[in-house]
């Protein structure tokens, strides 16, 4: 369980960050009113998420040195995230802008993106249609689009399509469509051209079926 979802563990965290100097567990078990068993526990944990340092003091008489725990200083990680309204945010910059403007910016963003996120083919190797296609198909994966090619059968050839069965920015995207979608469809294109793939994405038609998108596939010029 993590720090944040284990009130008691919290809590050793905060005496631990309130007291001047290190504490051993039966000072910080006093402090909080339980058994020194429960705080070690805690501090076991707190150690091996890194959020608390264990070290050996050497002890003013006779006896084994003492071993205290201080909290490794830096920003709280357990605290509330909200990566949404950061992301609604920055989107509402684009929106304020002319609409077409800001379209082709969300595409070029995704296509840089897209290029970032994969490798480049081997030197020696043939970037078949087949191949970028599934390379396609796991960075989608990654990134939560459930991608399914389909359309194969069609042309006797490489997918015709992707049919997106789950969008990672769901309400983003139903309140941004116009933004986030081009980025999405950027992406697609920005991966294959890093791939140096014989076709390309073409468009993107969200929301074609009610539960998918369909990004649809063409060859290029150069194929």
């Amino acid at each position: 369980m993590a720090t944040r979802e284990s009130p008691r563990r919290r809590e050793v965290l905060d005496v631990l960050r309130a007291a001047p100097s290190p504490l051993g567990v039966a000072e910080t078990a006093e402090r909080i009113g339980v058994h020194p068993n429960t705080v070690r526990f805690h501090l076991d944990i707190l150690v091996a998420e890194g959020l608390v340092e264990r070290r050996a003091e050497p002890s003013p008489g006779p006896g084994r040195p003492r071993t205290v725990y201080t909290a490794r200083p830096g920003m709280d990680r357990g605290g509330m995230r909200d990566y949404r309204l950061l992301a609604r945010i920055l989107l509402s910059r684009w929106a304020s802008a002319d609409p077409a403007t800001a379209r082709e910016e969300a595409v070029q963003t995704g296509r840089a993106w897209g290029a970032h996120l994969v490798q480049p083919p081997p030197p020696f190797g043939e970037p078949t249609a087949e191949r970028t296609v599934a390379a396609l198909l796991a960075l989608l994966g990654e990134l939560g689009f459930a991608p399914r090619a389909e359309g194969a059968e069609e042309s006797g050839g490489p997918p015709r399509r992707i049919r997106l069965r789950h969008c990672p920015f769901l309400e983003l995207a139903e309140e941004h469509g116009r933004l986030v979608c081009p980025l999405h469809l950027g992406l697609m294109q920005g991966a294959l051209d890093r791939l140096d793939a014989p076709l390309t994405a073409t468009g993107l038609e969200p929301f074609a079926e009610p539960d998918s998108c369909v990004a649809h596939l063409a060859e290029t010029k150069a194929a």
